[in-house]
């Protein structure tokens, strides 16, 4: 029962990312809660194989923490990858949408 409210936690926390941070327009609505949900329920696994207990506290600190860092750095470099591949590719199209001069 744990793990589904540390991913439900991981879910809240990436969809606080992409709402908080600018360029959400780059990228779809589900993926950065996505990242938040696996993360948080990779690392809560990881926690619970390496001897942490569901009722300390640590366990649920580190998780949220590293879920949160993940999906802010999920959306940050998914908008830049995403925003520099757009400006690519307008440079491309406007390139070659110009006449050629004989």
């Amino acid at each position: 029962m744990e793990l589904l409210f540390i991913a439900l936690g991981g879910a809240v926390l990436g969809l606080a990312a992409r709402y908080a941070l600018p360029g959400r327009h780059t990228h779809g609505s589900v993926l950065v809660p996505a990242i938040g949900t696996m993360i948080a329920a990779v690392v809560w696994v990881a926690l619970t194989w390496l001897g942490l207990a569901w009722d300390q506290g640590w366990i649920w600190w580190v998780t949220l923490g590293v879920a949160a860092l993940a999906s802010v750095g999920a959306d940050l470099v998914v908008t830049r990858s995403r925003t520099r591949g757009d400006e690519r590719m307008l440079h491309t199209l406007m390139r070659s949408g110009q006449p050629h001069h004989a």
